[in-house]
């Protein structure tokens, strides 16, 4: 926190900073594959591309953030196993807000948090979506435009992914996954996630507009070239999902999950698709791990730990 290292539960946020206040964050997430982080730079670019446009005054270089990124990890390889991998979190807020100065002896700063976790605490119960596949489902709930809130600044103001998840737990089923529409409803993005469809061997993902531009995603379009697929961005309807051969969603935890269902309905042949298996299968090559076996095997230790609380996607009944 701000060059200091502490335990996680001695590390505090003011009640009096923006980021409490008006959800004024910014923030990364990132990944390793046997240890090494995946993409790393480019998280960081892209936090950097935020932190400019929301107008937070960092004064921490880019190189010095990369440092920090790495030293956390090395901190707290020593609590890891070695089949562990690194998911860091790095969340930088403005800082306390001006009108408090006086509590923070007119010291007023960005802050900025990097922590360091078992990417399993993150997969856990994802293994069985390799093989059963998600079910999208459309939630009343609407991706905000870019006219309102440019989805590409990845930002703490998340409440209506969150409203989204909810609505989508409340649904009958384990496997149900929010999918927004945007305003004109063209089919934006998940909660977390990016969206691709394959129609005839043809590669479709939504234009970069009212999304967050992933950076799995972005990888996708680098695995498709290597293996010689057509991609295309582009304004997609319900209709395009429904009628599509295959679909997946991309994200830095789990990289690649198959979408078998759209609202109930079966997507092509309701199973993981051919190119979705090439995609994954080559991204596993490049990372020199099967990932979908790995994140299986975390979810086997996950099970053995008596895991079994909420996520993202389900939230824990208590009544």
């Amino acid at each position: 926190m701000n060059g200091d290292f502490v335990p996680e539960k001695e590390a505090k946020v003011s009640i009096y900073d923006s980021s409490l206040m008006f959800g004024d964050m910014v923030f990364e997430m990132t990944r390793s594959f046997n240890k090494k982080q995946f993409k790393l730079r480019d998280h960081l670019e892209r936090l950097y591309s935020s932190l400019k446009y929301v107008h937070i005054p960092l004064k921490m270089t880019i190189d010095e953030m990369e440092k920090a990124c790495l030293e956390t990890i090395e901190k707290n390889e020593l609590s890891f196993t070695d089949t562990d991998e690194h998911r860091l979190m790095i969340n930088v807020s403005r800082g306390p807000l001006s009108i408090y100065s006086e509590i923070f002896d007119g010291k007023l700063e960005p802050l900025v948090i990097i922590s360091d976790f078992p990417l399993k605490w993150t997969v856990s119960g994802m293994g069985k979506l390799f093989d059963s596949g998600i079910n999208a489902v459309i939630p009343s709930q609407r991706a905000i435009p870019s006219y309102l809130l440019d989805a590409k600044i990845k930002n703490r103001s998340r409440i209506h992914y969150m409203m989204a998840n909810i609505e989508v737990s409340q649904l009958p089923g384990d496997n149900n996954w929010p999918l927004l529409l945007d305003p004109d409803g063209f089919v934006a993005e998940g909660t977390g996630d990016n969206f691709f469809l394959v129609k005839n061997n043809v590669l479709y993902t939504p234009e970069p507009r009212n999304i967050l531009r992933g950076i799995s995603r972005q990888y996708i379009f680098d695995l498709a070239k290597e293996l010689g697929i057509t991609y295309v961005e582009k304004n997609l309807e319900l209709y395009d999902v429904v009628i599509a051969d295959e679909a997946f969603m991309t994200g830095t935890p789990f990289c690649l999950l198959p979408v078998t269902k759209i609202n109930g309905m079966q997507i092509g042949k309701g199973k993981r698709g051919d190119i979705t298996n090439s995609l994954l299968s080559k991204w596993s090559d490049n990372v020199g791990l099967n990932i979908e076996d790995q994140i299986k095997e975390f979810n086997h230790e996950m099970e053995n730990y008596g895991t079994n609380g909420s996520t993202p996607y389900r939230f824990k009944d208590d009544s």
